[in-house]
């Protein structure tokens, strides 16, 4: 039916338009005059353009608004139809402005009009249910306005009259989702029987009114997020109900013709386990298991993926809940700092919480500007330039710095020229060649330790070009140390045997008999001469001997490196937990891989595999070993045979606890911070007796962030200590089936006093060993510890020419823990010593550069590194950073947390900035 076009053109001039009627030209408005009769309002949309419709359209839904409530069968009908018309196209501004002239309230009166007459008239209705589930969807007071004018009553009242007339029932049902889209509306539709009468229309696998049974299946969804009515549904034993269902369309749905419904009633479930008595009705009534085995052979099957994520939801919501298996939720540690008490955990934060819902509008609006504010000074003015920024503090604040400064009161006398003094040709070979320390064939050469050694004499012979010459030149780097080929796989033809030998034919001694021999003892191994008064004579092999046979048969050439310096080092360094060994990477060193590591890509679905292999922990118990093979709490269980044997106890490792799931599955847990109750991500531990070729599977499952870069293509590092002695010390990218997501782990309640307990999450990825009963050592990172900070900062500054470059080693402060705190100066010696050169070099600006706040961050110790070899180096980019700046370099800001292998490093073991 169309509305008659005479009747509605006066009505829409003379009422409607107001002070909006002058925006219609002259011949506009005889031409909207002039429509034939019985035309549509869409033809007088066609005959209007620009603003104008705009305006036609807002007048006309008000008037139809206003004539809906009021008029006969006949206007009512024309009025549905036109609404439709309006509403069917376009965006959703028109539904919005319709609600903000009541458009939701004249629906909502119509329907209790028209339905509460003797004979509801179902040609109106029809139209009027369709228009309301469009309008209620947009209306975010759409229930309460149903709720006031009884519409709620009214529509249940229909569909029960209509259970066998499906096109009316299906309309109905389509006003009931949109009344249970608010909680508050939705309670009130089951008390007044809602969920009983959508039971009357779910029915078992059917191919008849499927339609109309997913209708009712979302409704029951809907109506179910509402607690009241999740407490009735599982009094009144519905969950065994949806579960059975479940089956039934599940067993029968092979083409997953009908997953919208098998969605609707895993969702249905879902709400009711929001519940406490909700899922231990879904426990009692089998759910876990009734899932877990219908999700099986479905997983690679695309069609059904929205089923399978709700199961997945569903499975992780009803495990049970369990607290970490730890014996105390504090650090294995503790360092007892006066004035200090280990801080509490912040309370956990929802999911939802941690979503941005910022205004994009915003962002572009302040992007613009910026832009604009960067184009609008194209050329510089100078009347825009600022002067110098004065201090921020009093100048008599800053003289406590001076003891940080030591080379402004430096003369540099040893620069005055002297009568036939020249440049001797052992100076121009030093300042010529890059610093590089190699190791000696001689034992006297190669552990020398640092008093009483010259890295002058073992230095390299071959000239290496400097890095940014060759990104000059457009030639890629080529590292000196490196013996294998670029993109070469670093475990290829390496034997799968206990020993082997190295690419000079040597024999590699038995690892795991040099490891049980405590070769690596930090107080026995050192050079011979520093370490023959605290040699155990007691054991079997000296460790000396140990190390030096190992330098012998496998002599490795790392660039600032030497172990013997490192063991002189570490023997000074102090722990909390005092650790007595070195770990084997620090101690021999480690080579950059020969050629970029790639991003993993991750396996499809293989989050999902994980998370039902632990759901089968949970319901086949009997498949689970549950044995502690090593503890920092229980240091007895270490002995556990038959499986893989963990440490920990070295500079920067961090684990607490491994517990053997299957024959090669393990789940580990990471120490919190020292005098802490959290921040437990890093982790770096060591690993040996494993099997070759054998898949082993790791859990970290005490994990904090709720996300991580393992799930982007992040993977762990791994060294292997046979690896290195055949010629390749490196840390190695590792691992595969990376996922990390939420287990079931909860923060004890003990702990928290009640506050909302800490969610866990797991980090679970799998390594393939290249060799039998090899010690390898797994990490968050590639580590960098402090120990090899300091070996590094003493190699490096015995490698550069004092009479070129000035680098000065100071401390900083000393830390909680007893350590110096490193202060690095760096800078290009005066040319002389007059007063010219002097002054030019006091003139200088400084450069303060740090790293490693947070000790975790071992990446910007690697990044401080490479930046400190190229700042003393011949490279002319940095011999111009030199003579131009002053560089005072902390390379550590947090020696404490590096040592004990934290991961934030708050107090109490933050470096006390106390200046010397």
């Amino acid at each position: 039916m169309v509305f008659p076009g005479y009747e509605l053109c006066p009505v829409l001039l003379a009422h409607e338009f107001g002070r909006d009627s002058h925006l219609l030209s002259r011949d506009q408005e005889l031409e909207f005059r002039g429509l034939p009769p019985r035309s549509s309002v869409c033809t007088l949309y066609a005959g209007l353009g620009g603003r104008h419709f705009l305006v036609v359209r807002h007048v006309v839904a008000r008037w139809l608004i206003r004539r809906l409530s009021s008029s006969d069968r006949a206007s009512i009908l024309t009025i549905l139809q036109v609404l439709g018309d309006l509403l069917s196209v376009g965006t959703d501004r028109r539904i919005r402005y319709m609600i903000s002239k009541g458009g939701s309230e004249a629906l909502l009166q119509t329907l209790v009009n028209t339905a509460r007459t003797a004979s509801p008239d179902y040609d109106i209705l029809l139209p009027l249910f369709r228009l309301l589930a469009k309008v209620g969807l947009r209306d975010r007071k759409f229930g309460q306005k149903a709720l006031e004018l009884e519409a709620l009553d009214v529509t249940l009242i229909l569909a029960r009259k209509n259970l066998s007339r499906s096109q009316n029932l299906l309309h109905c049902l389509w006003a009931l989702r949109v009344f249970a889209s608010s909680v508050t509306t939705g309670a009130m539709l089951g008390i007044n029987g809602a969920m009983e009468l959508l039971f009357k229309v779910i029915a078992p696998y059917t191919r008849k009114r499927t339609r109309i049974i997913r209708a009712a299946t979302e409704v029951l969804a809907a109506l179910l997020k509402s607690k009241s009515n999740g407490r009735r549904a599982v009094n009144r034993g519905y969950v065994t109900s949806l579960l059975r269902l479940h089956q039934d369309w599940h067993s029968h749905d092979a083409a997953n013709t009908y997953v919208p419904i098998r969605r609707a009633l895993l969702l249905c479930l879902k709400h009711i386990a929001a519940l406490r008595s909700g899922r231990e009705a879904f426990l009692a009534a089998q759910g876990m298991e009734i899932l877990f085995s219908s999700t099986q052979n479905r997983l690679d099957d695309p069609g059904s993926e929205p089923v399978t994520c709700v199961v997945l939801q569903v499975l992780r919501q009803c495990s049970p809940r369990s607290p970490l298996p730890l014996a105390a939720p504090g650090s294995a540690y503790a360092f007892p700092a006066a004035g200090n008490t280990p801080s509490s955990p912040p309370p956990a934060l929802a999911e939802e919480d941690l979503e941005d819902d910022g205004d994009e509008g915003e962002d572009k609006d302040s992007d613009s500007e910026d832009a604009k504010e960067e184009d609008d000074d194209l050329e510089t003015d100078v009347n825009k330039l600022t002067s110098k920024p004065g201090l921020d503090r009093p100048t008599e604040e800053l003289t406590q710095y001076e003891a940080m400064c030591l080379e402004l009161s430096c003369r540099f006398e040893e620069l005055e020229p002297k009568p036939g003094d020249e440049l001797s040709a052992e100076k121009t070979e030093y300042a010529n060649h890059h610093h590089i320390p190699t190791t000696a064939p001689g034992k006297q050469q190669r552990c020398s330790n640092k008093d009483q050694s010259s890295r002058g004499q073992g230095r390299e012979d071959a000239v290496q070009t400097p890095l940014l010459s060759m990104v000059k030149r457009q030639r890629p780097p080529v590292h000196l140390a490196s013996q294998t080929g670029p993109g070469g796989n670093l475990y290829e033809k390496a034997p799968s045997n206990g020993l082997g030998t190295d690419s000079s034919g040597n024999e590699i001694v038995d690892i795991q008999a040099l490891f049980q021999e405590g070769a690596w003892d930090i107080d026995a191994t050192s050079c011979p001469r520093t370490s023959a008064s605290v040699s155990n004579p007691t054991r079997s092999r000296d460790p000396v001997e140990v190390m030096d046979e190992l330098l012998q048969m496998h002599p490795q050439h790392i660039p600032f490196h030497d172990p013997c310096v490192y063991m002189a080092k570490a023997r000074r360094t102090r722990s909390v937990a005092d650790f007595k060994t070195a770990a084997f990477p620090d101690l021999w060193g480690h080579r950059p891989p020969p050629s970029p590591e790639p991003l993993l890509e991750r396996k499809r679905g293989i989050q999902r595999i994980k998370i039902l292999e632990d759901i089968r922990r949970l319901i086949q118990p009997s498949d689970v070993l549950n044995r502690v093979v090593f503890s920092l709490d229980e240091p007895g269980q270490d002995t556990a045979s038959g499986c893989l044997r963990f440490s920990s106890r070295f500079e920067s490792g961090n684990l607490r606890k491994a517990i053997q799931v299957r024959e090669f599955e393990y789940d580990l847990l990471v120490n919190t911070d020292v005098n802490s109750t959290q921040y437990q991500q890093w982790f770096n531990f060591q690993v040996s007796g494993m099997r070759a070729a054998v898949p082993y599977r790791f859990n970290i499952i005490n994990c904090e962030k709720p996300n991580s870069q393992f799930n982007y293509g992040m993977q762990p590092t791994m060294y292997s200590v046979k690896e290195a002695l055949l010629g390749r010390p490196t840390w190695k990218r590792t691992g595969y089936e990376i996922c990390y997501y939420k287990n079931h782990y909860r923060e004890s309640a003990a702990v928290t006093g009640g506050a909302p307990r800490k969610c866990f999450y797991t980090l679970t990825f799998a390594v393939t060993f290249p060799h039998n009963e090899d010690v390898c050592y797994l990490a968050y990172h590639y580590p960098y510890t402090y120990t090899a900070l300091m070996a590094h900062l003493d190699i490096l500054e015995k490698s550069v020419d004092p009479d070129k470059v000035y680098f000065r080693q100071e401390v900083l402060c000393q830390t909680l823990g007893g350590n110096p705190c490193p202060l690095v100066t760096v800078t290009a010696v005066p040319e002389s010593a007059s007063e010219d050169h002097l002054e030019q070099f006091r003139q200088r600006p400084y450069q303060v550069i740090t790293a490693r706040v947070h000790p975790g961050e071992s990446n910007s110790s690697w990044v401080m590194k490479g930046a400190l070899e190229f700042l003393v180096s011949s490279d002319p980019v940095a011999r111009l950073l030199r003579e131009s700046f002053i560089f005072k370099i902390i390379p550590m800001l947090n020696p404490d947390g590096v040592i004990n292998g934290k991961y934030v490093g708050y107090l109490p073991d933050r470096t006390a900035l106390t200046l010397p």
